[in-house]
């Protein structure tokens, strides 16, 4: 397995991450065939402590997959921070996550990205594979990032 940032969609992910530190981020990677080519930032809006965790509400998913759709493209899955944490699916991450999608992790340690790696969930739900994640470049780095800036972000 194996997922594709395009343009400057790992930019979008890592300065979204950037932003929000010391909390989370999150948000939607839209493309097609395994090959991520926007981003779009959802809220974080969990009761638990945005620090620590993050929550996709039922409409914010709805809302993604509109953006998809409009893009034509699809919802291939969701990035999200860790905080001065490594760029590993979490025990919450594993109770939240659905096996069909990739999900996106990036370190942001003392506000600066570090480390991005890619996962996506068992069919079983036992556990997370880690997916290589490889990046394209594109002559306009900050391409991806329009969408991501059009939400709100930045």
């Amino acid at each position: 397995m194996a997922l594709r940032l395009d343009g400057g969609v790992a930019a979008a992910i890592r300065r979204h991450g950037a932003e929000t530190y010391p909390d989370e981020c999150c948000g939607a990677l839209i493309g097609r065939d395994g090959a991520v080519v926007a981003t779009y930032a959802l809220p974080n809006t969990t009761e638990e402590g945005p620090r620590r965790r993050f929550r996709i509400r039922p409409q914010d998913y709805r809302d993604a997959e509109r953006q998809a759709s409009a893009a034509g493209a699809e919802l291939l899955g969701f990035y999200h921070s860790h905080p001065d944490h490594p760029a590993r699916p979490s025990q919450y991450d594993l109770d939240h996550a659905w096996p069909f999608f990739s999900y996106v992790i990036v370190s942001v340690r003392a506000g600066a990205p570090e480390a991005m790696t890619s996962w996506r969930l068992r069919d079983d739900r036992s556990a997370f594979d880690q997916e290589e994640l490889t990046y394209e470049h594109d002559s306009h780095p900050d391409a991806a990032a329009t969408v991501h800036r059009q939400e709100g972000i930045g």
